[in-house]
């Protein structure tokens, strides 16, 4: 018996190569592989994507932590601008009337990760949380380009909206009543992007967002 294994001995139900035959494992994996899941058993606690982006990393980070572009590859949040205290942003959520989004940029360049710290309606808690990791594809696929993973995890405070006093309508959606459509709601904008990236990067072009009309004048 190994270090590891004495030390683990009072430890129910590991599945370990010293406890367990390889048959046994394989059938055990065998078991809880199916041709289909349900939505819940997949998405119900955490939702990631995936996507490779035919973009040097890099660029992709660049973007990603450029606030502006918000604007471009994403349905619905729009016009984000300071609201007041360092690295805090206030822009708009579409999805519902009148539904001011706040959000925080948390960027790690030689990880290449990032983070989006949000909520709606207000700016003090930021509850809700996008964490973005971006891979170089030649580590991982063995081509340029790059591997964006994202992932979401199911706060409480999706499930009941922790400031209702806040909300501009009473009757309004919730965040979290928009749960079950997470997969497909982030398939959506993470497709937009992989679009925007490969053609600006194809073309020759600068990735990052132009400035608009009022910047030039």
């Amino acid at each position: 018996m190994t270090t590891a294994s004495h030390q683990l001995a009072d430890i129910p139900g590991l599945v370990r190569c010293e406890t367990n035959s390889v048959p046994d494992i394989l059938a055990q994996a065998t078991g809880m592989t199916r041709t289909a899941y349900p939505h819940e058993e997949v998405y119900g606690d955490y939702c990631t994507i995936q996507q490779y982006i035919d973009c040097p990393p890099e660029d992709v980070f660049d973007y990603l932590s450029d606030i502006n572009s918000l604007d471009e590859y994403s349905v619905s949040t729009r016009a984000f601008e300071p609201a007041g205290e360092p690295g805090l942003f206030v822009g708009w959520d579409t999805l519902a009337e009148n539904t001011r989004i706040y959000m925080r940029l948390k960027p790690n360049r030689e990880a290449l990760t990032l983070d989006y710290h949000c909520a709606w309606d207000q700016g003090e808690e930021l509850w809700m949380i996008y964490l973005f990791r971006i891979v170089p594809a030649e580590q991982v696929l063995g081509k340029p380009g790059s591997v964006v993973l994202w992932t979401n995890c199911h706060h409480p405070n999706y499930d009941k909206n922790p400031y209702p006093e806040l909300s501009p309508d009473p009757e309004r959606i919730w965040v979290g009543d928009l749960w079950p459509l997470f997969y497909a709601g982030h398939r959506i904008e993470l497709e937009n992007l992989k679009r925007i990236l490969e053609y600006r990067s194809s073309r020759g072009l600068p990735v990052a967002v132009a400035p608009g009309p009022e910047a030039a004048a």
